[in-house]
């Protein structure tokens, strides 16, 4: 299935969020990693110019964003919620990480809507809101220091879920990114820049034939692990070219 599709089944849930700029930080995160269902239970304070000036190029997330009253409501229709936890509840299920939940919530993505959803900045999320889920991932921050902003902490599982949906490649029709490349250099190519560059670490004196030792055999196997290209071999031999005509060599 398509991975944008996917992605656009994904709602992100904010449960009494405290803070309007938490809001707006979350929104960015989810548009930076091609999410866009903001779903919000009982925001103190929305809309927010603060939560407007948090997000950047991503208002319209938040001009399109869905309030409810419960997160029953948020997650109506969902086929399945996945709820952060920063530790595991006595009742609540038990603790994933995010990279296997955020596999999870793709899987399951293809038949249906899905949730992600994170508790208020201070409190997290009740044991009740827990249980309305049927999963739970935690970040494994440091223990001594655990504390993660709201916003840091969407940006976090959003990424796992891009990186998911793509299973670890970029889009392939990138608009900001221009792919360059050359074909990869023949055989003959490559032994043609080897002779170059040992007849040049000659004249030099870099290079003693009588006891020119393992540099050959040590420029080749790195020059193998590059894979040269065309206009790479190209390159590497003007700049040899350069180097005798320096030198006196090319004369």
């Amino acid at each position: 299935m398509n991975p944008e599709l996917l992605l656009s089944r994904i709602r992100v849930v904010l449960c009494r969020p405290s803070h309007p700029g938490n809001i707006g930080a979350a929104a960015r995160a989810m548009k930076t990693m091609g999410l866009s269902d903001l779903r919000l239970v009982a925001p103190r304070a929305f809309p927010d110019p603060e939560a407007d000036a948090r997000a950047t190029g991503a208002v319209d997330l938040l001009e399109r964003a869905k309030i409810h009253d419960t997160l029953h409501e948020a997650l109506a229709g969902s086929v399945l919620a996945i709820a952060l936890s920063a530790r595991h509840r006595d009742l609540g299920p038990p603790l994933g990480q995010p990279r296997e939940m955020a596999a999870e919530l793709l899987a399951h993505a293809r038949h249906g809507e899905v949730a992600l959803v994170f508790g208020n900045e201070t409190v997290g999320l009740s044991n009740e809101e827990i249980q309305c889920c049927q999963a739970a991932v935690t970040i494994p921050a440091n223990p001594a220091f655990s504390s993660l902003n709201l916003g840091a902490a969407v940006q976090v599982l959003c990424y796992e879920l891009r990186v998911a949906a793509y299973s670890g490649l970029p889009p392939a029709h990138d608009p900001l990114v221009t792919p360059f490349s050359s074909p990869l250099a023949t055989h003959d190519e490559v032994e043609g820049l080897y002779g170059h560059l040992e007849s040049v670490m000659t004249e030099t004196g870099f290079l003693n034939p009588a006891q020119p030792g393992r540099l050959m055999p040590k420029l080749r196997r790195l020059f193998g692990r590059a894979r040269l290209e065309k206009d790479e071999v190209n390159i590497l031999r003007g700049i040899l070219a350069a180097t005798r005509v320096r030198t006196g060599h090319g004369r």
